[in-house]
């Protein structure tokens, strides 16, 4: 998990004597990790040079992204202990500053990210901004929750108007998915709107319908007291009652991120996002922890299909839960058809989505949007809420 790789700077600064160049500390990178999420784990995020000195000793180019398994060199100095003092060791003389990096290595300690005291092996590990760039830390913004938005009137009422003026106003049915945490993901948004289908001289996009379940869905967990989080979000578009949802491309992502343009990148905007949320609520303590992407497939216009689900290949949890949320779905048209005439399906796919999140994931399709029939499924409101019930219901079954 971890090596030394030789130090690649000669410094000298005031109060801090020249000494030979030294190590760094070497990590894999994790499944879902970005360099923000890396460096913020091991307490480096809030200084800028953490992040280009990162970048230069990895030779990579700003915003570039890793790959679960390789090597990386982080921004950590390593320096041989004396078994003395650290000021001696690394050669400063200002006591604060070691005393510092002595609570760092304990944090290291008992993080688990050290695997022993640096009073054991004799490796002090040095944060690079802590010798080269001490008053640069910068306060960044954390991303804001849904908590802030709730708006506790006198009557006890729950207001999130991430849902709309209509549908804020959100009461908690009851507590079940307390202590649960969820991650609502709609497809596209932002310049790409996904698929397009036609219908009365109407476009129908795919990051529009798919949104609007997503929403309706939300509502449904924090009702029921989970913490749920919209990742792809419209400032103006709540929960929408019409047929034909208006396309725009004002969507963000969470903590007000503006989308990448190219899909990829847009991509690793959300599942870090997530992972990073993931990290954050793990650390608390919560032991469930679900995401579900939601889209609208595009198929032939003759191609009629039902709600089928894909799951990441070889996760077992991950089929186990789209299979049950099929069979929710089979129950829920047998009001409506023949037993057995249900044609939705579960498979694995090797989606980004699905490999690179940490939660447990799931992902759906909901209909084929260029399909006249099913369409039904999605431009009418009712439709819709009804698939973010059952969706409800077999996510939390």
């Amino acid at each position: 998990m971890r090596g030394y790789i030789i130090g690649l700077l000669v410094w000298s600064m005031t109060g801090i004597s020249s000494l030979a160049a030294p190590d760094y500390l070497q990590v894999k990178a994790m499944p879902g990790d970005g360099i923000y999420s890396m460096l913020r784990r091991y307490q480096l995020e809030e200084y800028p040079c953490n992040f280009d000195q990162f970048y230069a000793l990895n030779k990579l180019k700003k915003g570039a992204y890793l790959r679960a398994g390789r090597d990386y060199i982080l921004p950590i100095m390593l320096y041989d202990f004396n078994g003395k003092t650290i000021r001696s060791s690394i050669g400063v003389d200002d006591w604060n500053l070691a005393v510092g990096i002595q609570k760092y290595n304990e944090s290291m300690l008992e993080n688990a990210l050290r695997s022993v005291s640096y009073k054991e092996d004799k490796k002090l590990w040095v944060p690079y901004h802590a010798l080269n760039c001490p008053d640069e830390k910068v306060e960044v913004a954390a991303p804001v929750s849904e908590a802030p938005e709730e708006v506790e009137t006198m009557t006890g009422d729950r207001i999130f108007p991430i849902f709309g003026a209509k549908y804020a106003k959100t009461p908690l049915a009851s507590t079940k998915l307390r202590g649960k945490v969820f991650y609502v993901v709609s497809g596209h948004g932002g310049p790409d709107p996904g698929a397009i289908g036609k219908r009365a001289g109407h476009s129908l996009c795919e990051d529009e319908y798919a949104y609007d379940v997503a929403l309706r869905l939300c509502r449904n967990l924090i009702a029921h007291g989970a913490t749920a989080y919209i990742i792809n979000r419209d400032p103006n578009d709540g929960i929408r009652d019409d047929e034909y949802l208006d396309c725009d491309e004002d969507e963000v992502l969470w903590g007000n991120v503006k989308m990448n343009y190219a899909q990829k990148s847009r991509l690793f905007q959300r599942s870090d996002i997530i992972n990073d949320l993931y990290e954050k609520h793990k650390l608390q303590g919560v032991a469930e922890q679900t995401a579900i992407m939601i889209h609208v497939d595009s198929r032939s216009h003759g191609q009629r299909t039902d709600l089928f689900f894909y799951h990441y290949p070889g996760s077992e949890e991950g089929e186990k839960l789209a299979r049950q949320m099929l069979t929710t779905m089979q129950s829920k048209y047998e009001k409506y058809r023949k037993t057995g005439q249900y044609e939705g399906s579960v498979k694995g796919r090797d989606l980004h989505m699905l490999r690179e999140l940490k939660p447990l994931s799931v992902y759906v399709e909901l209909a084929n949007i260029r399909n006249y029939s099913d369409q039904q499924r999605i431009v009418l409101m009712k439709n819709r809420q009804l698939l973010a019930d059952w969706l409800f219901e077999g996510l939390t079954r």
